[in-house]
């Protein structure tokens, strides 16, 4: 997996590609996002979820970002049509209902979240295990709402590269963004570790390594 970096994207804005190719593998390759969907990002200030924002917006869905209250404006400003402060509203009681459900911090599940998906509706979550996959399977073949998962790491090495140059295009056109939120020199790895694992990080943490232009 390797494409070339653009040159108006600095070492520090390459490396979260990870989680953008994993956003775009959810939303473009598994549900085809489109143009007037509505779309809910659950941890939209994370990762994952930052880059899904700028994603969904990108090919034209209407935008709901789920965050905590310190990062309600960041995830404004990627672009969310509206934002949902989870400690102080569950979405899933809003009366609401939206075309896409991404969690991308498994923070939820398909049955907490079935009653808020349209008719059509698809949810999907990151973390793979035994529940989502039997609720995966079983909507499949009986339900017209839909949970599904998808192994980002595991799909096919040309599929992966085609989204990564699809990917690469928009960054190197500005359509998107990593989120950063704090930069770690190699020697202070495992205090980034500690930082991330308190789980209040914004979009990415980054260990920096020394490196000649």
């Amino acid at each position: 997996m390797l494409a070339i970096k653009p040159a108006n994207v600095t070492y520090e804005e390459a490396a979260p590609v990870c989680g953008a190719l994993a956003a775009w593998n959810f939303l473009v390759d598994q549900v085809n996002i489109q143009s007037g969907q509505k779309v809910l990002i659950s941890g939209a200030s994370g990762s994952i979820g930052s880059t899904a924002v700028q994603i969904a917006k990108h090919f034209g869905a209407e935008v709901t970002g789920v965050c905590s209250t310190p990062n309600v404006e960041l995830v404004k400003s990627l672009g969310a049509d509206q934002v949902i402060d989870y400690t102080k509203e569950d979405f899933t009681k809003t009366g609401q209902s939206w075309d896409v459900i991404f969690d991308t911090e498994n923070k939820s599940s398909f049955s907490q979240c079935k009653g808020s998906l349209t008719q059509k509706g698809v949810y999907l979550k990151t973390y793979p295990g035994p529940t989502i996959l039997l609720q995966m399977l079983w909507t499949s073949m009986f339900s017209s709402k839909k949970a599904k998962i998808s192994a980002t790491g595991l799909r096919p090495v040309p599929e992966r590269l085609s989204f990564l140059k699809e990917l690469v295009e928009l960054i190197e056109a500005g359509k998107i963004k990593s989120v950063i939120d704090r930069c770690y020199p190699l020697e202070q790895t495992a205090e980034a570790f500690r930082y991330a694992e308190r789980g209040h990080k914004k979009g990415n943490i980054i260990v920096t390594v020394a490196h000649s232009n």
